[in-house]
């Protein structure tokens, strides 16, 4: 049988701490094994992408994820992961893409930003406030203390209601520099294909996490600012291939490290007070299933979902 869950389903059963656990275990393994991201444009407004397998050392399963972008959508991403059993390829489970990508992506993000940040940052700045950017503040917010938010949107309201949904004493901006200037860690999330924000717009100290780079063409941070910066990524032949840092013209040196080699003590993450740093992944398939897993044994054990033999 299949456990189809759905977007309210995989809200509920989310533990914030526990997917964090998975995430920071599945960054310090080791990855035996070629992983695959491929995407191509579709005929109308929008892209495929699928990812497979998403594998992490410990886990007896497996993802695979197929995704539809359609920037005009709402939700823009849709799709399905498919949870395997990694011993006979079983069909355990099929969850709503759109939610634990959201979710997956936040918390890595999360996880990357509190490693990377100066300890004292306590003010988070967001540039497009969506369901992306609010999965990174709550799973900051797991990890540290969040004294003050700002919030800045191109859709009106969007802010407002943003700062509305967090339990954070925030303030709207008017633009992204307002954002950088005002806050000592910044979050991207947003469909840019220019530069939101370059050298000019950088004060000592800071850190900035670009989740919207990762396709090619897409750019929210200027190449003046990353060559400036130490750059930490999760894959690094994606970040040149489609990610931020090969979307403006950068290559491998541009890079300090992955999250792994930071995470598993082999590189320094932040190497001083005043250094600027930048997160900046692209998504990698096993992060779905750190996501994916945990919430499949919660739904096991509390009977949530819905079982479909696809096999009748």
């Amino acid at each position: 049988m299949t456990l189809l869950l759905t977007r309210s389903d995989i809200l509920g059963l989310v533990d914030i701490p526990s997917v964090l656990g998975v995430l920071r275990a599945g960054f310090a393994a080791p990855q035996t094994f070629e992983a695959q991201r491929m995407r191509t444009d579709l005929p109308g407004p929008g892209t495929a992408t699928a990812l497979l397998p998403g594998v992490i050392p410990g886990i007896p399963a497996y993802t695979v994820k197929v995704n539809a972008k359609f920037p005009g959508a709402t939700p823009a991403l849709r799709g399905v992961v498919c949870l395997h059993d990694l011993t006979d390829g079983s069909l355990l489970a099929l969850l709503d893409s759109s939610t634990v990508t959201a979710w997956r992506t936040g918390l890595a993000a999360a996880l990357a930003t509190d490693v990377l940040a100066a300890p004292q940052s306590s003010t988070v700045g967001v540039v497009g406030a969506g369901a992306q950017a609010e999965m990174v503040v709550r799973g900051l917010a797991a990890l540290r203390s969040i004294e003050g938010l700002v919030a800045h949107d191109i859709r009106s309201g969007r802010a407002e209601d943003f700062l509305a949904g967090l339990e954070i004493r925030g303030a709207v901006a008017d633009d992204a520099a307002t954002v950088a200037a005002r806050a000592e860690v910044v979050v991207l999330a947003t469909w840019s294909r220019e530069p939101l924000l370059t050298a000019g717009d950088v004060r000592p100290g800071r850190h900035f996490t670009s989740l919207g780079a990762d396709e090619p063409g897409k750019v929210e941070l200027g190449a003046d600012l990353l060559a400036g910066a130490r750059v930490v990524v999760d894959d690094l032949s994606l970040a040149v291939q489609m990610g931020a840092v090969g979307n403006v013209s950068l290559g491998e040196s541009a890079v300090a490290a992955t999250l792994t080699d930071v995470l598993t003590g082999a590189v320094t993450g932040r190497q001083s007070a005043d250094q600027v740093t930048v997160y900046a992944p692209v998504g990698l398939p096993w992060q779905d299933l750190a996501l994916a897993w945990p919430v499949y044994q919660a739904a096991v054990a509390t009977r949530t979902g819905h079982e479909i033999d696809l096999l009748a």
